[in-house]
C-alpha cells in the first residue's frame, strides 16, 4: 500500500471566537507521525446521550479515532461521509462487530453531545458501534497531542489535519491514515491485520471466531466495486503450509519417540 498522503485542510465554516492563527504543515505531519506507537492516556468524554464514557471503554478491539467539529459545513461532512462508506464496507466484510469508531469534537463548548448527536444524523451515521464524543474543553490540547491531530482557529474556521488513528485492542495507535478521503482499502488493510491477528498468534477463540478470523486473512479489496471479496486460493495457502507445519511436528515426535524407546532402561 503506497505512503499515506498527508492533508491540512481548511474548514470554511464560521468560528465563535475566531483568532488570526496558521497550522504549521510540516510540524502537524511530525505530529501525527510521532503519535504511531503510543498509547494516549485514558481521557473521559461524554457521548451524544450526555453519558460519561471512558476511551479505556473500546479496549478489547481495534478503534478507529477521528477529529471533527461540528460548526464545519464543508470538510468534516465530506470527511465523515468518506469515513462512513469505508467503514460499511468493512463492516460488510469483517463483521458489523469486529472494531469500533469514535468522532471527538474538538470544537469545545459548542462540540457539546447535542450538537454531536445533530452532526451524526445530518451525516445518517446511525452505526452502533461508532461513538460521537465531547471531551472537556480543557482536555482538548492534550487529547489532541496523545492522537498527533493538529488544529489552529483561523477567520474562516480552523486549520486542522484530517486523519484517522487505528488503535489496536490494547489502545495503541497502530497509523495513521491522512487525507480528506478514505478508500476502504487504505483503512481496512491495517485493520485486517490487527483483526486476524490473534489467528496467527493462536488466539482464534471458538471455532466461529477461527471461522470469522480466516474469513478476515483470506479477504482481498477489490478496487473495481470497492468491496472486499475472500480470495479461497490464499485459505488454501494458509490450510496448505498449516498440514506441512503438523507433518513436520508429527515427523520430530516420532523420531523422539523412537530415540527415547532405544535408550536402555
Amino acid at each position: 500500500m503506497p505512503a499515506p498522503r498527508f492533508a491540512v485542510l481548511l474548514a470554511l465554516c464560521g468560528l465563535s471566537t475566531p483568532a488570526p492563527a496558521g497550522l504549521d504543515a510540516e510540524a502537524a505531519a511530525t505530529a501525527s507521525r510521532t503519535a504511531i506507537g503510543s498509547t494516549p492516556p485514558d481521557f473521559r468524554l461524554r457521548e451524544r446521550d450526555g453519558q460519561a464514557l471512558a476511551l479505556s471503554a473500546f479496549r478489547g478491539k481495534p478503534l478507529l479515532v477521528n477529529f471533527i467539529y461540528t460548526g464545519c459545513h464543508t470538510v468534516c461532512p465530506t470527511s465523515s461521509r468518506a469515513l462512513k462508506r469505508a467503514v460499511n464496507a468493512m463492516r460488510e466484510r469483517f463483521g458489523p462487530n469486529q472494531f469500533n469508531v469514535a468522532s471527538i469534537g474538538f470544537d469545545q463548548p459548542q462540540d457539546s453531545p447535542l450538537a454531536l448527536r445533530d452532526f451524526a444524523a445530518r451525516q445518517r451515521i446511525d452505526d452502533p458501534n461508532w461513538a460521537f464524543l465531547s471531551p472537556r474543553r480543557e482536555d482538548v490540547p492534550a487529547l489532541a497531542r496523545a492522537y498527533g491531530f493538529s488544529y489552529a482557529a483561523s477567520p474562516m474556521g480552523y486549520d486542522h489535519t484530517l486523519q484517522v488513528s487505528i488503535l489496536d485492542a490494547q489502545g495503541r495507535i497502530l497509523t495513521q491514515v491522512l487525507g480528506d478521503d478514505y478508500p476502504p482499502d487504505a483503512i481496512g488493510e491495517p485493520l485486517k491485520r490487527l483483526l486476524a491477528g490473534s489467528l496467527v498468534e493462536g488466539d482464534a477463540g471458538s471455532f466461529s471466531d477461527l471461522w470469522d478470523k480466516i474469513r478476515i486473512l483470506c479477504s482481498v479489496y477489490d478496487p473495481a466495486t470497492g468491496k472486499y471479496r475472500n480470495d479461497w486460493g490464499l485459505a488454501l495457502e494458509i490450510a496448505g503450509g498449516l498440514s506441512f507445519l503438523g507433518f513436520m511436528l508429527a515427523m520430530v515426535i516420532g523420531e523422539w519417540r523412537a530415540r527415547r524407546a532405544l535408550r536402555p532402561g
